[in-house]
């Protein structure tokens, strides 16, 4: 069994790759231990170093993946991105924490009205969520 994170789909994802630099990608499922996935209107070939980014996050969060699978699915394509080692999967685990916060941040002030500042909102995800969020190296159980 993989334990995934999901990444909000109202956190912008970009990647960097040759002539695709810029390229906006949507988050299409799953950011794994080891990885993430993505739809990207741009195919990009397998093996092809790329630079991910979350704009959102301050400083822009960065790293490194080798792209290991990418296909077409209808107009678009389905991009699996391979980090290069095991700290990029941690430093990326830990940013998807703090994406997910920001996410929780916006749905209570969008469905409750609440206005939480970032610490506040870290301060109730940890205690509602981090202990359903996957640990690291638990990507194979």
């Amino acid at each position: 069994m993989r334990h995934f994170i999901r990444h909000p789909v109202s956190i912008p994802i970009e990647v960097r790759a040759g002539e695709h630099a810029g390229s906006e990608l949507r988050p299409a499922g799953n950011v794994s231990l080891g990885g993430l996935e993505f739809d990207s209107d741009s195919e990009i070939a397998p093996g092809s170093l790329v630079e991910v980014r979350i704009p959102l996050i301050e400083p822009t969060f960065a790293t490194c993946g080798r792209v290991a699978w990418c296909r077409r699915t209808g107009d678009s394509f389905e991009l699996g991105v391979q980090f290069l080692d095991a700290d990029e999967a941690y430093r990326t685990r830990m940013v998807e924490q703090v994406c997910h916060i920001e996410e929780y941040r916006r749905s209570v002030q969008r469905i409750e009205g609440r206005e939480l500042s970032a610490e506040e909102a870290a301060f109730e995800w940890i205690h509602r969520f981090a202990g359903q969020f996957p640990e690291a190296g638990n990507e194979h159980s």
